[in-house]
């Protein structure tokens, strides 16, 4: 264990999708004191690593040995018929694969966070494609940026300074004074105080204004029920005016690089993934002007390693089956959410169990009648009672490992600080080596690289 202080440069931080790896740690023992680079999401938790020490493992709330609650927990999922395994968004790509290792072994179903949250992003990039680059190209040649139902300012605090809006770029020696900022919601947000135009989107309406901008890039004259100021208020069906429309499709076609972030205001509401699909879609278009980009906003950490990983292992990025042997992809069918609010699970493993509170009321009550065996890092409070709970290593602080930012850059994590704490790789290795040989059971469907 770590005796003295230390400092560390150039840490990776797993807070959010942004994946800063530009932070300066100093390490007192099992304590880490954020220096430099972290902001207010990422500074309390860090400040919460080495301020508790739970068990490594417990049982029904009481602590246990590891050997005990690794072998509880292969006793519990030995006796499913249904199991899920549903999180991964704290993971690494080592944590990742070995779930996708013991959901092939047990015949489960295997999803992400991403299913609660930009699932139907991901859905319509199945559909239309995307046009898409990496965060530094953005930072670099971007002199148009569109926040389109999203708020980084308080989802992701350091996009301004790292990606986006302030840093000095190869071709925008000015930094924000060379870009042009644009951002599209149902309301005024943090994000919009800090742009130069915010356009008005009347709810639920967003499809219908991505049409009517691709129509204008056409001059085409879009639908003019959309632009009658029905209330006398000014506002017009869409929200925004169509003179304003008018000046965001010609500034989009006049720029030298654009790009739009997206975040769930865009992908959860309404139609959600035919919303994306119009949206891609419109950048698509505008490729015969000019260079134009669309980019996710991702959340959590590794979400995107997670639907990395799972697509990697099986061909599909979130709610695969593995019951028949071969993976299956669901959509609805096979996500944690709808699996739980049909009482089609019958045991669950939660890698990194945050997710939970965005369960809808009767999947989160159907969770709390069946067995649970969570992973959880020592600084994040479980959010369910687990039959079989496990502390596992903090990847970036405790252990090596992986983490996707959410341009699907790989970003190196290393070891901090010294623990006794099992990653979760190794947590759900030892469960599947643990279940006992079924000569019935499902055929091994996967070969792990």
């Amino acid at each position: 264990m770590t005796s003295h202080a230390t400092e560390f440069r150039d840490v990776a931080c797993t807070v959010c999708g942004c994946v800063c790896d530009d932070l300066r740690l100093r390490v007192e023992g099992r304590r880490v004191v954020p220096l430099s680079g972290v902001c207010e999401l990422a500074a309390p938790w860090f400040e919460r690593i080495g301020h508790t020490q739970p068990a490594a493992a417990a049982i029904a709330g009481g602590a246990c040995s590891l050997d005990e609650a690794v072998t509880r927990a292969a006793a519990i999922l030995a006796q499913s018929r249904a199991p899920l395994i549903w999180g991964l968004s704290r993971s690494s790509s080592d944590g990742q694969r070995a779930a996708v290792r013991l959901a092939d072994r047990l015949g489960a179903c295997i999803d992400t966070s991403a299913s609660l949250c930009h699932a139907p992003s991901i859905m319509a990039i199945q559909q239309v494609g995307e046009s898409t680059s990496s965060l530094g190209e953005i930072k670099n040649r971007a002199d148009l940026v569109i926040f389109w139902g999203a708020d980084p300012a308080v989802s992701h605090p350091r996009h301004f300074e790292r990606y986006s809006l302030e840093p000095v770029g190869e071709f925008l020696p000015g930094g924000r004074s060379d870009r042009t900022v644009v951002v599209v919601d149902v309301e005024p947000t943090a994000t919009s105080a800090a742009a130069d135009h915010f356009i008005h989107v009347a709810p639920d309406r967003d499809f219908e204004m991505i049409w009517a901008l691709r129509q204008l890039l056409r001059e085409d004259d879009p639908p003019a029920h959309e632009f009658a100021d029905t209330n006398n208020t000014g506002a017009t069906n869409l929200g925004a005016p169509l003179d304003v429309l008018w000046d965001l499709a010609q500034r989009m076609k006049r720029c030298h690089y654009g790009v739009v972030f997206f975040g769930l205001g865009l992908a959860r509401r309404s139609l959600g993934h035919r919303n994306v699909e119009a949206l891609l879609s419109l950048v698509a278009d505008l490729n015969a002007h000019t260079r134009f980009t669309a980019r996710r906003l991702r959340i959590p950490g590794d979400v995107t390693g997670a639907d990395s990983v799972v697509c990697w292992q099986t061909g599909f990025p979130f709610a695969v089956n593995l019951a028949r042997g071969y993976p299956r992809y669901g959509p609805g069918e096979y996500t944690a959410n709808e699996l739980l609010e049909r009482h089609e699970v019958d045991a669950c493993v939660l890698v990194g169990s945050e997710a939970v509170a965005n369960l809808s009321p009767a999947a989160a009550d159907w969770l709390r009648q069946i067995p649970t065996i969570a992973l959880d890092y020592p600084n994040v409070a479980p959010t369910v009672e687990a039959d079989v709970q496990f502390t596992t290593a903090i990847y970036g602080v405790h252990a090596p490992g992986t983490a996707y930012r959410m341009d699907e850059v790989p970003i190196p994590l290393r070891q901090v600080v010294d623990t006794e704490y099992p990653t979760d790789a190794e947590v759900l290795g030892a469960m599947q080596r643990a279940m006992p040989i079924d000569p019935c059971g499902p055929p091994n469907a996967i070969q792990q690289a």
